[in-house]
């Protein structure tokens, strides 16, 4: 209602004001107000949910010791140490060694932005998070607010944030995003504000957002992905960094936030919600989600001691991937560059295998819908489902040894219903069955003639 007042005033003096001036007070009136419930009324931006697909990509100083996972100095020093990662350190490093020695070796000297960028349009993805500053509290830009623990001052001597945003927007369509950790494990202002039980905000007032407006204003990235939400909602006081993001930031058109901004905001606020690392829901959702999960089963940061059992096959990816899609959510998978900037093989593999796959499956991807009758089929559980532009799309994730496939959901509505496989030129054969549900013959294919090796697309036409 105040909101309706306001247009009206707005109108009535319109005739009274330039142009500008209106523009001006219509915007007042949009603004969003530092308050989750006002901040949850924005539309979300479309491009985000259109993407479905992005590359996320954790890089610190983790990665030179590059064991166990990317909490390595937690592990090491932290409330509860793991005593595989103690042990190797007292195996491998004198008694003095800190971790902000490592420091010095995050060196990035191979680093080519380029050829990530290149191979990240490759990959199909629409977007890219790339890890601005982990728990460790090492920031990959040279932060004002980070002195002499960044990796303009120490290590690489490079802004590696920046180095990235410009060969995204150079070389690619793809939106550039950040992930910021707001706290950090062994910071002692942020420990001091944790011990006066967060009644004091020092950390959050000197360090956190300033760190969040620079990375904003200097790199201008479409997604903000925030983490290490320890501490009370009124302690961050995230909404109004978010309000400030959303009315007046330089990316406030196309800007979208997650949902890790405290324990209140965690799957309950922001433009799509993680809630947890590898979330799919398991059902159709009323709010955009995220599915954050690693090509390594076991770390975020590049680890020396995986082995190829330990990485997701295409197999495994792609059903992570359809099964999310198909209850509306977006995809964000990780790979994590090594200490001196290279990508081990593995992890380019599995990216230009992803693009190989959407380039023939594109179209019941990207800008695609849940198919509201059904998600998964309901008599074939290797089908799942999504539509876009009036079609259904079915995925097979198996292919049959007597290349039939039954599908029990969709039904036939139009007299010219027709089934196609994406990457084919003809039509398939089909029939209806009883009393529903439709018949599929596949055609008969060797190795060469297959569209794709994995996840075989049917768009259906003319189907309910």
């Amino acid at each position: 209602m105040l909101l309706l007042k306001s247009l009206l005033l707005v109108c009535a003096i319109a005739s009274t004001l330039q142009h500008q001036e209106v523009h001006k007070l219509v915007q007042k009136v949009s603004k969003y107000d530092p308050t989750w419930d006002s901040l949850d009324t924005r539309p979300t931006p479309t491009w985000y949910d259109e993407a479905k697909f992005g590359i996320f990509i954790h890089w610190g100083v983790f990665s030179v010791p590059s064991f166990v996972d990317e909490w390595f100095w937690w592990y090491w020093k932290g409330t509860s140490p793991n005593q595989k990662v103690v042990n190797y350190m007292n195996a491998n490093y004198p008694p003095e060694f800190t971790y902000a020695d490592f420091a010095k070796d995050f060196t990035a000297e191979l680093y080519d932005p380029d050829h990530w960028a290149d191979l990240i349009q490759e990959s199909g993805a629409k977007y890219v998070v790339l890890t601005t500053k982990h728990h460790e509290g090492f920031t990959n830009w040279g932060s004002k607010h980070s002195w002499n623990w960044n990796a303009v001052d120490v290590g690489a001597h490079k802004d590696l944030v920046g180095m990235l945003a410009n060969s995204i927007r150079n070389r690619t369509s793809v939106h550039f995003g950040v992930y910021h950790s707001l706290f950090e494990w062994f910071n002692p202002v942020y420990n001091q504000d944790k011990d006066n039980n967060f009644t004091t905000r020092d950390f959050v007032l000197d360090k956190t957002m300033p760190e969040l407006y620079e990375l904003v204003n200097n790199y201008k990235p479409d997604v903000i992905w925030s983490d290490g939400s320890n501490g009370p909602d009124d302690y961050w006081r995230a909404a109004e960094f978010i309000a400030w993001l959303y009315n007046d930031s330089p990316v406030k058109d196309s800007v979208v936030v997650n949902d890790r901004w405290s324990s209140v905001a965690s799957c309950k606020h922001g433009d799509f919600w993680t809630c947890q690392d590898r979330y799919n829901p398991g059902k159709l959702q009323n709010h955009k989600w995220e599915n954050c999960m690693t090509i390594d089963k076991y770390s975020w940061g590049f680890r020396r001691e995986a082995n190829i059992q330990d990485y997701l096959t295409m197999e495994e990816i792609l059903k992570t991937f359809v099964t999310t899609i198909a209850y509306g959510g977006n995809m964000l998978m990780n790979m994590g560059p090594c200490h001196d900037g290279t990508l081990m093989g593995i992890f380019q593999e599995r990216l230009k295998q992803m693009g190989s796959w959407m380039k023939v499956n594109g179209e019941a991807v990207y800008a695609s819908s849940p198919w509201r009758k059904s998600q998964n089929d309901t008599t074939n559980p290797d089908v799942w489902y999504t539509t876009n532009s009036g079609n259904v799309y079915a995925f097979l994730m198996k292919w049959p040894v007597d290349n039939m496939v039954m599908l029990g959901s969709p039904a036939q509505k139009s007299s010219d219903a027709k089934v196609e496989m994406l990457g084919l030129d003809t039509p398939l054969i089909w029939g209806s069955m009883k009393p529903l549900g439709i018949k599929i013959t596949l055609p008969s294919l060797n190795a060469a003639q297959m569209p794709c090796q994995w996840a075989w697309v049917l768009r259906l036409t003319g189907f309910e």
